[in-house]
């Protein structure tokens, strides 16, 4: 799959696929990647390993937007789905904007609904869930904005530094979107 650029007011949103990802890591240098990714050297360890190992299998795969500031020209977060799954027209949906000072501006409101506009329009995915910490009042809220629905906790769902965490599932439903 190509490239594909979406445009929001103050967003460029350029796609970033496993073949995309793979195609960096064998043509451009380490300086290139961390600049093409706006990433930092963790963020560079991370889409080597994910380059790697492997981003996808027969039915799973992921698809996500590296958010580009217009003004800046800069990456300022990524939005899109991992454990997307073809087979069922389902995926979770992550986000993410690297620095603090760049929060709370309304940016993420803005691309996660062209990234939903996208699942389900162009990837005709069925459901979209988020899997969120119950603390996590900022997602909580941009979650419902969107009219996800809680569906309940997942008991010790994840390991943050080594300690298993329960994370709360929403979904939103293609129906439901329209």
């Amino acid at each position: 799959m190509e490239q594909i650029l979406l445009h929001t007011e103050r967003l460029l949103l350029k796609s970033l696929t496993p073949s995309i990802i793979h195609h960096v890591f064998h043509t451009k240098s380490k300086d290139e990647i961390i600049a093409y990714l706006g990433t930092n050297e963790q963020g560079y360890l991370h889409y080597k390993e994910m380059h790697e190992m492997g981003m996808e299998t027969h039915r799973i795969s992921m698809f996500l937007f590296l958010l580009i500031d217009k003004q800046s020209n800069t990456p300022i977060g990524e939005c899109g789905f991992h454990t997307w799954n073809k087979t069922h027209r389902r995926a979770e949906v992550f986000y993410n904007i690297y620095s603090e000072n760049m929060k709370q501006k309304g940016y993420m409101k803005e691309a996660l609904h062209t990234v939903l506009e996208f699942g389900f329009s162009q990837l005709n995915l069925h459901r979209i869930q988020a899997l969120i910490d119950d603390n996590n009042t900022p997602s909580k809220k941009l979650l419902l904005h969107f009219g996800f629905v809680k569906e309940g906790t997942l008991r010790e769902d994840y390991v943050v530094n080594n300690t298993s965490e329960d994370s709360d599932c929403y979904s939103l439903l293609q129906h439901e979107w329209k």
